[in-house]
């Protein structure tokens, strides 16, 4: 599965201070934001399960090599929801896919990643928030923006059927010696 710092505000992508008058906002995560995003993460792994394989240190996790970029989002002034952007790696099955299609190299993707809201912000539009940004991100970098999901999520599904992503493949995949895991692969429609 895609599991995928800067330090100045980050107001693109209609996630900017108070988006909407709702007290939403989106912007760059910074290493001081880590310890904020691990207790979020560790909420929706005990409401959600995600991610399915709890990871020995969450906030290397958040910041996996592969990764270029990544958001948070706050509510009311305290970090709800974090975003990750990263280059495609061997093995990444969406970019594959996406590319075969389009009759390019992998390399011309960007894999959005560790997507997660805390169960108690949710029905806010802060997942459509961080999605966003981190779309307009891989757009303007001239990527095409792709991801992976546990089919078992269907909340994380929904919203990226809600939000028009398109379908590529499910797959079953081999996570360990006894876990096989159901994916589905999305990638955003064309611009």
């Amino acid at each position: 599965m895609c599991f995928h710092s800067a330090v100045t505000s980050d107001n693109h992508g209609g996630g900017g201070p108070d988006a909407g008058g709702t007290g939403r906002s989106v912007r760059r995560r910074t290493d001081r934001d880590l310890h904020a995003c691990a207790e979020v993460l560790a909420q929706v792994h005990a409401r959600d399960g995600y991610p399915v394989n709890w990871p020995a240190d969450a906030g290397a996790w958040l910041s996996q090599p592969a990764l270029t970029a990544a958001w948070v989002a706050e509510l009311d002034g305290r970090v709800v929801g974090h975003v990750g952007l990263s280059r495609s790696t061997a093995g990444d099955l969406a970019p594959e896919l996406w590319s075969a299609g389009a009759g390019v190299g992998a390399d011309e993707t960007a894999v959005i990643s560790r997507l997660f809201v805390a169960p108690s912000a949710r029905g806010r539009g802060i997942g459509a928030l961080l999605m966003a940004r981190a779309v307009e991100e891989a757009r303007n970098r001239g990527l095409h923006p792709v991801l992976d999901v546990v089919a078992d999520d269907t909340e994380a599904v929904a919203l990226y059927e809600r939000l028009g992503w398109q379908l590529l493949a499910t797959t079953e995949q081999q996570w360990g010696p006894d876990q096989r895991v159901i994916v589905h692969c999305y990638a955003a429609a064309a611009a």
